[in-house]
């Protein structure tokens, strides 16, 4: 293995000897461009098909605020909205609370494609992420909610400290 200036790559131990987090990192790295994939062989962008989860459980969220919570730009948010509204799945409304302020709404055709994309899109990222025996996966769940926990205390965590620096 070629050395990139971080010690010698050939001294690292198999995937199998690696710690947890170790694994759970790189696990965690190579699944979104897997994922990312098969949403895409669908006929949509990832983006925007978690946009469009998103508007359904909660319809006529700020563009700022879809990109938070889909970890985006809100660059790649106007981009996705952009096509999605061209394509008649969304629609940018004025807030009727700040004239300034743009809601994005699904519309009937978005909640149509959604239908139509979810189910084989499910399908495809169950059998992707079905690799834990059914003797193994509470033990499986039990790590993966105390791992998403401690990330959200731990960006708490250091808000607090921030605020008292």
């Amino acid at each position: 293995m070629e050395n990139l200036g971080v010690d010698d790559l050939t001294a690292f131990p198999p995937n199998s000897d690696w710690p947890t987090g170790h694994l759970f990192a790189a696990a965690a790295r190579l699944s979104m461009p897997v994922a990312w994939r098969i949403i895409g062989q669908h006929g949509i962008s990832p983006v925007g098909f978690y946009l469009l989860r998103l508007l359904i459980v909660d319809d006529g969220l700020r563009p700022g605020e879809a990109a938070k919570r889909l970890v985006v730009t809100p660059a790649t948010i106007t981009s996705v909205v952009d096509t999605l509204e061209r394509n008649g799945h969304v629609r940018r409304e004025r807030s009727y609370r700040d004239r300034r302020g743009v809601m994005l709404r699904i519309t009937d055709s978005g909640r149509r494609l959604l239908a139509e994309k979810s189910q084989p899109i499910s399908r495809e990222l169950a059998r992707l992420y079905d690799v834990v025996d059914e003797g193994d996966e509470e033990a499986v769940r039990r790590f993966l909610i105390n791992l998403i926990e401690r990330f959200e205390n731990h960006s708490h965590e250091e808000e607090a400290e921030g605020d008292r620096a």
